[in-house]
């Protein structure tokens, strides 16, 4: 298992897969996945890319940490990942949390991104986000993955997958029983305090890269108003709209999904 060591000696875990001949793809994980929620779309991605899967700080297979931090230290590790990986420029799809980061490091090094997907993505935490990501500290304090799943999760689909998908949604919840350890609700809860203060809309005109913003009609976590910021304040960017999808635009949408991402991408390479 390929595991990066850190400059203060924590290790970030990888994966690589595909043609060394084929552009770089760097896929940065919403705050509740890990490298294991992209197995299904591997493949895809593959086709064209070399893709990279990561886990942050505080998640999957990476280290955890004892003490709190802030949201640029993965843009940090990002780097220092592309340096030591030996890539001089790299695309980046980021994903809700991943997206945060993607900018931050779009922003701070704007000369090593070939392209940019932010899908779900704010540009600040606004005062609603701050205290829906509260609740879910609350939600994580119950150490039960079943609970956590009943009280957090249904902010993150839309109404439109619920009604179509309970059942598969139920299933889902029950395994979230075994798969929520203490060690990922510590983790989870480090995450989520990471970026009370983020806020990067007065910078994002730094961002040189082209540039998809991928959002979704029913996302309330990422609503449109906070991507149409984004879209006025980013040079080179493209807006897609995904009709009929919440914040798990991924997995309620995949086919749409996937079509706009690889699309933009190699567009731009």
């Amino acid at each position: 298992m390929p595991r990066i060591t850190m400059r203060d000696n924590k290790k970030i875990y990888y994966e690589i897969y595909g043609d060394e001949k084929k552009p770089v793809l760097f896929v940065l994980n919403g705050i509740m996945m890990s490298t294991l929620s992209w197995k299904d779309f591997k493949d895809q991605f593959t086709k064209f890319f070399r893709l990279v899967l990561l886990d942050f700080r505080d998640q999957g297979q990476s280290d955890y940490m004892e003490e709190q931090y802030d949201i640029e230290i993965h843009s940090d590790d990002l780097n220092e990942m592309v340096e030591k990986l030996d890539f001089s420029k790299i695309n980046i799809l980021g994903l809700s949390y991943g997206g945060q980061v993607a900018e931050i490091f779009a922003i701070q090094h704007p000369e090593k991104v070939q392209s940019l997907v932010l899908a779900n993505t704010v540009g600040r935490i606004s005062n609603y986000l701050s205290e829906l990501g509260e609740a879910w500290k609350e939600a994580a304090n119950t150490g039960d993955g079943e609970k956590f799943f009943k009280l957090a999760i249904p902010f993150i689909y839309s109404d439109y997958f619920y009604n179509n998908n309970l059942e598969w949604l139920k299933r889902r919840q029950k395994t979230f029983k075994n798969l929520l350890t203490e060690k990922w609700f510590d983790g989870f809860k480090r995450l989520t305090s990471s970026n009370p203060e983020f806020n990067v809309i007065d910078e994002v005109h730094k961002i040189s890269a082209p540039t998809l913003l991928l959002a979704s009609d029913k996302d309330i976590i990422t609503p449109l108003e906070e991507v149409n910021e984004l879209h006025k304040r980013i040079p080179d960017n493209e807006y897609i709209v995904i009709k009929d999808a919440g914040h798990a635009s991924v997995l309620e949408k995949p086919k749409e999904f996937l079509t706009a991402v690889i699309g933009f991408a190699l567009k731009n390479n």
